[in-house]
């Protein structure tokens, strides 16, 4: 297949439709699938042919959609998951058991810290984070021997660190074990962690990707590059027979470009069931028809906004790593040269109070959950996404009582600006 531009690919990947068939992808909004006979249907359980026979695990729907965003990422087989959330959870469980072990960055979005921290640990998997700035040595210093991956995020949410990928590859290979990564905020459009040495890439598709806040969904992409074989002992789930599957050991069947999709797939969304729908699917496709015309845009928005935000004196700091004062500019360039994302977080001076205040005088930024949407959004995280967290853990997050998530949607920047000036004018603070 030729390899075409990531626009091209946003448009056409994934479904190309042949003489008389439907040209929109088409929605398959079936629960199960008919078969002519018994034997035909138990060759699909027995995963000796493809096909479809419950949506379960399975639609064709879901799994065109799925392909489109394999292309675009560059990965060897994908999936799609009912939220990033779910997302998270199938691509760590796939390969790791109750005892086992994860590193995993500290600068994470709350939800995901909570899922890995609280919800998973009870399911035994225990997880060690680390600074994303510390040192190869520091971060390998976190390994145990049962340790079964090391996971981040390109940009974090809503700290908007900027992953050293290189150096989390690197680390993460010398120690024998897989690269997930989160990119969920960058998109393919301005970042594809696979080529920078990433082996699972994970997406909440809620976001840029679908775009409008109209569909809840996730995505899980594999690189199809690392050898489970070769470290045979430590991922028995892939590298050993399945029992629940009349002994099939992933690994040796569907080799390394699709021996974890299809083990998440036929173990894991059979037995979790946390499935996207068919019609989810079909406004998550829409939605990436457009993500290479809308991601400039979001970023053209979110550098004038905090340029404008690192001027007024009623800011305390700013935090987007397309200002070259920024913490992260130089990873940025480096990893993100065509622009990171909309988002933007900074503090303003007055604490949590005075940035309660700011959010409520706002009147085209709406205080939403939501984030990365084609609509300008805005979120104090302390209290609302990140509220779980003790206060070291939301330090260690970069998150403060003061911190404001500014999520830039694709209206004009002047509005935008405008809307921001008179919210802080009705602040009273004194500035510094």
């Amino acid at each position: 297949m030729k390899k075409y531009g990531a626009g091209t690919t946003a448009v056409q990947g994934g479904y190309r439709p042949s003489n008389g068939e439907p040209r929109q992808v088409p929605i398959v909004q079936s629960t199960t699938f008919k078969f002519d006979t018994g034997e035909a249907m138990g060759r699909l359980f027995d995963l000796e042919d493809s096909g479809y026979f419950y949506s379960r695990l399975q639609n064709p729907t879901c799994d065109t959609v799925a392909a489109k965003i394999c292309e675009l990422e560059g990965g060897s087989a994908a999936m799609l998951t009912s939220s990033g959330q779910a997302a998270n959870l199938l691509a760590i469980f796939n390969i790791a058991n109750a005892g086992d072990h994860i590193v995993s960055s500290s600068s994470i979005y709350g939800g995901t810290f909570n899922l890995f921290a609280v919800t998973m640990k009870k399911m035994g998997i225990d997880f060690t984070f680390v600074d994303p700035d510390a040192s190869a040595e520091e971060i390998k210093a976190a390994f145990k021997e049962n340790t079964k991956a090391l996971f981040g995020e390109t940009i974090a949410n809503p700290a908007l660190t900027v992953l050293d990928f290189e150096k989390f590859a690197s680390v993460a290979h010398d120690m024998g074990v897989p690269l997930i990564i989160d990119n969920t905020f960058a998109t393919p459009i301005n970042c594809r962690p696979i080529e920078w040495g990433a082996d699972i890439v994970v997406h909440s598709t809620t976001k840029y990707m679908d775009g409008h806040g109209a569909a809840l969904g996730g995505a899980i992409v594999d690189a199809g590059k690392f050898d489970w074989m070769a470290h045979k002992d430590k991922f028995p789930g892939l590298t050993t027979p399945d029992e629940s599957y009349h002994g099939i050991t992933y690994a040796e069947k569907f080799g390394k470009e699709g021996a974890f999709i299809t083990k998440a797939t036929a173990q894991l969304m059979r037995d979790f069931g946390c499935v996207q729908s068919p019609m989810n699917a079909y406004y998550l496709n829409l939605g990436l028809e457009s993500l290479h015309v809308r991601m400039p845009r979001h970023c053209e928005n979110g550098q004038r906004v905090a340029e404008y935000l690192s001027r007024h004196p009623k800011i305390r700091s700013v935090t987007y790593c397309g200002l070259p004062e920024d913490k992260y500019h130089k990873l940025a360039m480096k990893y993100l040269p065509n622009g990171s994302c909309g988002v933007v977080s900074f503090r303003i001076n007055g604490g949590k109070k005075a940035a309660e205040e700011f959010m409520s005088h706002l009147k085209l930024a709406a205080i939403e959950t939501h984030v990365a949407d084609a609509r300008t959004c805005v979120l104090h995280p302390a209290s609302t996404t990140h509220r779980q967290l003790s206060d070291a853990e939301l330090e260690a997050a970069g998150i403060y009582p003061d911190l404001i998530r500014f999520s830039c949607g694709i209206e004009d920047s002047e509005d935008l600006i405008a809307d921001i000036a008179q919210a802080l004018e009705a602040v009273e603070i004194e500035s510094i």
